[in-house]
């Protein structure tokens, strides 16, 4: 995906960055992932006009990516999340992808380096908020990630 597609693909959960209420701590990460996708792509946008001015920008919203990302795979590995084995196993490798892939990104970030973070934050926000054609597990074990209540405090402090 480029970067530009990857731009556009952001605009269609925009209307979901509004930041949700507590109660609905699905919701709180599914805005969450989708703040720091907005303030990548916003990033990407920065750098199409002026690539050079622009690399603050980008390292900045990486390094918001991946405390958010930091938060998500620390919450995974307490006893008290309540989530699937599988789930989780997946859920760590994915962390761990995106770990890897922005410590090479932030000290030389490329749209394309961000658009991979952007689809995956995207893709895991649908998936929280039940749009996209992604079904809504109906039995017990298959409920979504139970957040961390430290993910809204991250990024209101961005």
């Amino acid at each position: 995906m480029s970067a530009k597609d990857a731009f556009a693909a952001y605009g269609r959960t925009a209307q979901a960055s509004q930041q949700p209420q507590q109660s609905e701590p699905g919701a709180t990460e599914a805005w969450a992932l989708v703040e720091a996708a907005r303030r990548m792509a916003s990033a990407i946008e920065a750098y199409l006009a002026d690539p050079e001015a622009a690399r603050r920008s980008m390292q900045d919203a990486l390094r918001l990516n991946w405390k958010l990302w930091t938060i998500f795979q620390a919450n995974l590995t307490t006893d008290s999340v309540q989530v699937p084995e599988a789930i989780k196993i997946n859920m760590l490798t994915l962390c761990k992808f995106v770990d890897t892939h922005t410590a090479k990104a932030i000290p030389d970030p490329t749209p394309e380096r961000l658009a991979t973070l952007i689809n995956i934050n995207r893709n895991i926000a649908s998936g929280l908020m039940g749009i996209d054609g992604v079904d809504r597990a109906a039995d017990e074990d298959e409920r979504p990630l139970t957040p961390s209540p430290a993910t809204a405090t991250v990024m209101e402090q961005a």
